[in-house]
C-alpha cells in the first residue's frame, strides 16, 4: 500500500492504493466533488483550460461540464477500489509499486502525475505527460536534480557491482547503467517515468555537471601522464601508438566515406571529409584510464608489458586528443575560425608550458615543504583547471583538452598524490556517472534495430577491432615483444570506455553525427569494453 498526500488550492487529495484495483481504472469517491471535477480543476489552473484530464476516462467526463465551478470546494477523496476484472486482479494481488512526482505548475497550481506505475493495467496510466513539465522553474529542476542523482548513483553502484562480480571495472558497469537509464531500456519499459524522472528541461543541468566531472577527470588523466614511461620504451611505444591512431582513422574514415551516403550517420551540413575525420578520430580513442587500472590491478606496473602498454596508451591518447581538436577546429567552417582554435591550441600549449609549469610547480613544493594539501592550494589549482578548459572550450577545441594539457605539466611527486587522492574519489564515484547516464539519455538502440543498420553497426565494431585490437598486437610483435604479450597489448588497447564516450557526446552536441551513428559508436565502445577485461586474462592465462 502506497498513500501519498499532495497540497493544491483546489483540493487536498489523498490517493491511496490498495491490494484491490478499479474495474477499468474507475476510481470512486467520497466527497462533495467526485475526483473527475478535480482533476479538470488542476487543468484548468495549470493550462488556463479544461483539456484531457491526466486519465481519460475521467478528462471526457469533465469536459462534458464545463460550466460547474470545482475551484471553490476543498475536496477530501479517497479512490475506493471494488471490483476486478480477473486480469486486473492477477496483477493487484501483488503489491503495487507507484512512484508519484509532484510537480508546481507555473501558475502556482501543483500537478501530480504517476512517473510509473510497475506492474498496473495499461488502463490505469496516464495518457501522456502534463504539459507543466516543459516549463519547471529553476527551483523545480534543482529538486528534481536530487532524485536524479539518488537513482543515477544507485543503478551506477547497483550495476558495477554486477560487473565486478563477473571480471569486468566498474565502468563498464556504469555504461550499461546509462543506457539502462535512457529510452533503451527504461523508456522502452516505463516510458512515463523515464520522461518524469528525466525530462528535457532537466537535461542541460546534467548536462552541465557532468562538464565539471569530465574537465576534472581529463585532469587527472594528465596528472597520471607520465614521461618516464615513453622515454624508456620510446621506439616500441611510438610504433604501437602510431599503429593504434593510423589504422582505426584510415578505417573509420573509410567507412565514413561510404556508408555516410547511404545512412543517416551525419548532420545535413557536416561535409564528408568533416564526417571522415571525425570518424577516423572517434575509432582512434583508447580507454587509458582503464588501460591503467588494469595494469595496476595486475601488478604488471614495472614489467615490460606494462610499461609498454601504458606508455603506448598514453601517447596514444595524447595524440587522438590533438586530432579530435584539430578534427573539431575544421567543422566552423570559416577559415578565420578554424586558425583562431588551431592558433589558439598552440597559444595554449605554450602558455601551459613557460607559465602554468612555474605556477604549479610553486604550488607542488610549497605543498611538499607543509606536507599536506591545503584547501587554498586545491582551490588555486581547480581554478588554473577550470580557466585552463573555459579557454580551450572557448577558441572552439574542447574543455577536456584543456585540462588535460594542464594535467601533463603537474610534477610526479607529492602535490600530484595529493591532487589525486583528494579528488579522484569524489569524481568517479560522484560525478563521472552523471555523464554515463547523460550519454545513455542519448543512446537509442530503436534506431538501429533495423536489419540494415544492425550490420552497419556490426561493421563499424568489427573495424574498430582489427584498426585498434589487432593493429596494436602486430606492432608490438613485429617490434620484438613476444606473441603472448603482443596480444594482451592488443587487447587493452582495443578498449574504448570513457574515453569513446567523450568524443562521441563532442560530435553530437556539436551536430556533427546524428543520434544513430551515436547509438552505433555506443555499442561498438560498451562491447570493446566488455571485451578488454577478459581477453586480456585469457592472453594470459595461456
Amino acid at each position: 500500500m502506497l498513500m501519498r498526500a499532495v497540497q493544491h488550492p483546489v483540493a487536498d487529495v489523498v490517493f491511496k492504493l490498495q491490494q484491490k484495483g478499479p474495474e477499468r481504472g474507475h476510481h470512486i469517491v467520497e466527497g462533495d466533488r467526485d475526483n473527475r471535477r478535480q482533476l479538470a480543476a488542476s487543468q484548468q489552473i495549470c493550462h488556463g483550460k479544461a483539456k484531457k484530464s491526466l486519465y481519460p476516462e475521467q478528462g471526457s467526463e469533465a469536459d462534458k461540464h464545463p460550466d460547474r465551478d470545482s475551484t471553490r470546494d476543498r475536496v477530501r477523496s479517497v479512490p475506493q477500489i471494488d471490483q476486478l476484472s480477473s486480469q486486473a486482479r492477477k496483477v493487484c494481488n501483488q503489491t503495487f509499486h507507484l512512484l508519484i512526482v509532484s510537480v508546481n505548475c507555473p501558475s502556482g497550481a501543483s500537478a501530480i502525475f504517476p512517473a510509473a506505475i510497475i506492474g498496473l493495467p495499461q488502463a490505469w496510466r496516464p495518457a501522456k505527460m502534463p504539459a507543466c513539465l516543459a516549463s519547471m522553474t529553476p527551483f523545480q529542476l534543482s529538486v528534481l536534480l536530487f532524485l536524479q542523482l539518488a537513482v543515477i548513483l544507485c543503478v551506477c553502484r547497483a550495476v558495477g557491482w554486477l560487473a565486478a562480480r563477473i571480471g569486468q571495472p566498474q565502468v563498464v558497469g556504469e555504461m550499461i547503467a546509462g543506457v539502462l537509464l535512457g529510452p533503451s531500456v527504461l523508456g522502452a519499459l516505463a516510458p512515463a517515468m523515464q520522461a518524469g524522472l528525466f525530462p528535457a528541461a532537466s537535461k542541460p543541468i546534467l548536462f552541465s555537471v557532468c562538464q565539471i566531472g569530465l574537465v576534472v577527470y581529463m585532469f587527472l588523466v594528465g596528472v597520471e601522464f607520465d614521461a618516464s614511461l615513453i622515454r624508456s620504451r620510446l621506439r616500441s611505444a611510438a610504433w604501437v601508438s602510431l599503429s593504434g591512431i593510423l589504422a582505426p582513422f584510415s578505417l573509420g574514415a573509410a567507412a565514413a566515406f561510404f556508408l555516410a551516403p547511404r545512412w543517416p550517420l551525419f548532420s545535413t551540413h557536416t561535409g564528408t571529409l568533416e564526417g571522415m575525420l571525425f570518424l577516423g578520430a572517434a575509432m582512434s580513442i583508447t580507454a587509458f584510464p582503464m588501460l591503467a587500472r588494469i595494469i595496476y590491478e595486475r601488478g604488471l606496473t614495472g614489467t615490460s608489458l606494462g610499461t609498454l602498454a601504458l606508455a603506448a596508451g598514453s601517447i596514444d591518447d595524447a595524440a587522438a586528443w590533438c586530432v579530435l581538436a584539430v578534427v573539431m577546429a575544421s567543422f566552423a567552417g570559416d577559415p578565420s575560425v578554424a586558425m583562431m582554435a588551431i592558433g589558439g591550441g598552440l597559444v595554449y600549449v605554450l602558455a601551459v608550458r613557460f607559465f602554468g609549469v612555474p605556477a604549479i610547480r610553486f604550488l607542488a613544493e610549497k605543498t611538499a615543504r607543509k606536507e599536506k594539501l591545503t584547501h587554498a592550494m586545491l582551490g588555486t589549482t581547480l581554478s588554473l583547471v577550470m580557466l585552463g578548459a573555459w579557454f580551450t572550450d572557448y577558441i572552439g577545441i574542447y574543455a577536456v583538452f584543456g585540462a588535460f594539457v594542464l594535467g601533463i605539466a603537474v610534477p610526479k611527486g607529492f602535490f600530484a598524490n595529493a591532487l589525486h587522492q583528494n579528488l579522484e574519489k569524489m569524481t568517479t564515484a560522484f560525478l563521472l556517472p552523471l555523464f554515463f547516464v547523460y550519454s545513455g539519455l542519448n543512446t537509442k538502440i530503436g534506431l538501429i534495430i533495423a536489419p540494415e543498420l544492425l550490420g552497419v553497426t556490426v561493421l563499424l565494431l568489427v573495424l574498430a577491432v582489427l584498426g585498434k585490437g589487432v593493429a596494436c598486437a602486430a606492432a608490438a610483435w613485429m617490434h620484438g615483444e613476444p606473441p603472448r604479450e603482443a596480444l594482451a597489448i592488443g587487447a587493452l588497447m582495443n578498449a574504448r570506455g570513457l574515453m569513446e564516450l567523450i568524443i562521441l557526446n563532442i560530435g553530437l552536441e556539436r551536430g556533427v553525427i546524428t543520434p544513430t551513428l551515436f547509438t552505433m559508436m555506443v555499442v561498438m565502445a560498451i562491447v570493446t569494453t566488455l571485451m578488454a577485461t577478459p581477453a586480456f586474462n585469457y592472453v594470459r592465462r595461456a
